[in-house]
């Protein structure tokens, strides 16, 4: 059943969360003059009927004719393009663990929960030994900030032009590599820190960075 100017104009009232008394302030009228609009006794102007709808955000063709959308429906903006059809697949969400550090051990090493300050919850990642490492430092800044959080894979093959977490004589370190015969170049992304290089056999492992997850600032 199609609704009257009244009742259109009464429910984009509440639910912007006015009282009768506010939105006739607001438009300029007494507050009778509101409830006989709301009780369809009287019919505001067209130029009043912009004005409601501008005040609580409803489309001025609804509010007079009761057809189309109640509320505008956004525009993407120009900076902001639709992702390829492939990507809009439903992927499974999976808990990882958040560490402080990488722990000793072999690449198929399974964490001790000991190890885990939180939980954090990610989609797109299907390797069962994935984890999150909370970043220190900003050698890979302005990409990767001290507080991010990168998810790491370890069954994920890495590649030259990868970040990566790497141990190398039992110590870890965050950065992108370049594989080149026996050596792995360790390449930070801030032009402040220099590239280090070192010999295959010094490196314990080398386990892909998957996703990085921001580090927000507060207001």
């Amino acid at each position: 059943m199609k609704t009257s100017i009244g009742d259109r104009l009464r429910e984009a009232r509440e639910n912007k969360g006015l009282d009768q008394a506010a939105l006739a302030s607001k438009t300029g009228v007494v507050t009778r003059t509101l409830q006989r609009w709301e009780k369809s006794e009287q019919v505001p102007d067209g130029v009043m009927l912009m004005t409601i709808a501008k005040l609580t955000g409803v489309q001025p063709s609804w509010l007079l004719t009761g057809d189309g959308e109640m509320y505008p429906v956004p525009e993407r903006p120009e900076n902001v393009y639709p992702l390829p059809g492939a990507l809009h697949r439903r992927n499974t969400l999976v808990d990882v663990p958040i560490i402080s550090a990488v722990p000793a051990g072999k690449v198929n090493t399974i964490f001790h929960p000991d190890y885990a300050e939180d939980y954090v919850t990610i989609d797109g990642v299907k390797d069962p030994g994935a984890f999150a490492l909370r970043v220190k430092g900003n050698s890979m800044s302005p990409r990767i900030e001290d507080g991010d959080v990168v998810i790491v894979s370890p069954q994920t093959e890495a590649r030259s032009g990868d970040i990566c977490v790497i141990r190398v004589n039992g110590e870890d370190t965050l950065k992108k590599v370049k594989f080149e015969g026996n050596y792995i170049h360790l390449i930070p992304l801030n032009p402040e820190f220099d590239p280090v290089t070192v010999k295959r056999k010094e490196v314990n492992f080398v386990w892909k960075v998957v996703k990085l997850i921001k580090e927000l600032s507060g207001s």
